[in-house]
């Protein structure tokens, strides 16, 4: 049986030295040391060797298996080691090949006409001022003349953190707060988000505004028409046409609505304005004795005018834009045109 086991052994490092592939070398490994493997046989027959023998063929044959392991086992890992370096020829840079550039990123289209806005009216001696965005009703509606029975709060849909909060519907809760705090003269501006549970083409729950107020001795609604006029003429082109419809808030009085030219189709009619030949861009008024009251003004004393817009309806008239879910999903072949 020694001299079967050597043979074996022979056979086996023979078998090995003349494979190349590891589907070969497993194969030899099956064939000597698997459970049916021709080593395994030997190893089961030594329990009919005699007593003084068994020990000695033992461990020859464990020797024997231990070598043909290692042998395997060290050919397969060369083999692995050269398909790994192949496998680094293969993927090597090429130092020649020019870099890659750099894509840098853009200004969002809001960001950068709520940027626009604020800059114009710096020019004019308004200051930013801002407040939170979770809003107290009385704030956000009966500070500004809007109490809980009023009907005009149906003009602005809204969402309820409870019945005394709420997300704020309009930046105008900014104002009351900066008359609390401040005195006349007051000049500001109030950009922010603001919220409204609507979402179609021209809608989104959430939105951004840019609200402004002055409050001083004199101001008159004539001032109003200078200041808009400018804005909007700074943001549109010196061109710009636009005119004053009466309309009603309830912290404003007299109200109105500030309309321009069409820029899509100067004034002959299209689908975007309706075929009236204007576009509705912002809401303004005088401010109302009431507010005035509410924060401890003179009304007999101080006049001041109010006046609120739409970011996104701005940028989308400035750059064409029909629908405003654009801005929100983060399509960067929109978002890499500005």
């Amino acid at each position: 049986m020694r001299k079967g086991l050597e043979t074996l052994k022979r056979q086996a490092l023979d078998e090995i030295a003349g494979a190349h592939t590891g589907e070969e070398f497993l194969a030899i490994k099956t064939r000597y040391l698997g459970r049916k493997g021709l080593l395994t046989d030997i190893l089961r027959a030594l329990k009919d060797v005699s007593s003084d023998d068994r020990p000695l063929l033992g461990r020859i044959s464990n020797e024997i298996k231990e070598a043909i392991s290692a042998e395997i086992d060290g050919a397969l890992a060369r083999l692995d080691a050269e398909g790994a370096s192949d496998a680094l020829l293969r993927e090597r840079i090429d130092v020649t090949l020019p870099g890659r550039a750099v894509r840098y990123g853009t200004i969002h289209p809001i960001t950068r006409v709520m940027g626009e806005i604020c800059e114009i009216f710096s020019q004019l001696g308004f200051v930013v001022a801002e407040g939170p965005e979770v809003e107290l009703d009385y704030y956000n509606f009966e500070a500004l003349n809007i109490p809980r029975d009023h009907p005009a709060r149906d003009m602005q849909d809204t969402f309820y953190i409870s019945d005394s909060v709420v997300l704020r519907t309009h930046t105008s809760p900014v104002q009351v707060r900066t008359m609390e705090k401040q005195r006349p003269p007051v000049r500001i501006i109030s950009p922010g988000k603001v919220y409204r549970p609507d979402s179609d083409v021209s809608h989104t729950p959430m939105f951004h505004q840019v609200e402004g107020l002055l409050v001083d001795r004199g101001i008159t609604f004539g001032d109003l028409k200078g200041v808009l006029t400018y804005f909007l003429r700074r943001m549109f082109g010196e061109e710009t046409v636009l005119r004053f419809r009466p309309s009603f808030f309830p912290f404003t009085e007299p109200s109105a609505e500030v309309d321009i030219r069409c820029v899509m189709c100067g004034g002959s009619g299209c689908r975007v304005c309706k075929q009236s030949g204007w576009l509705e861009v912002l809401g303004s008024g005088m401010v109302d004795p009431e507010v005035f009251k509410v924060v401890g003004y003179d009304p007999e004393e101080y006049t001041g005018f109010a006046f609120g817009l739409g970011v996104e309806r701005i940028t989308m008239l400035k750059y064409g834009i029909s629908d405003i879910r654009l801005f929100f999903e983060n399509d960067l072949r929109f978002l890499t045109q500005f």
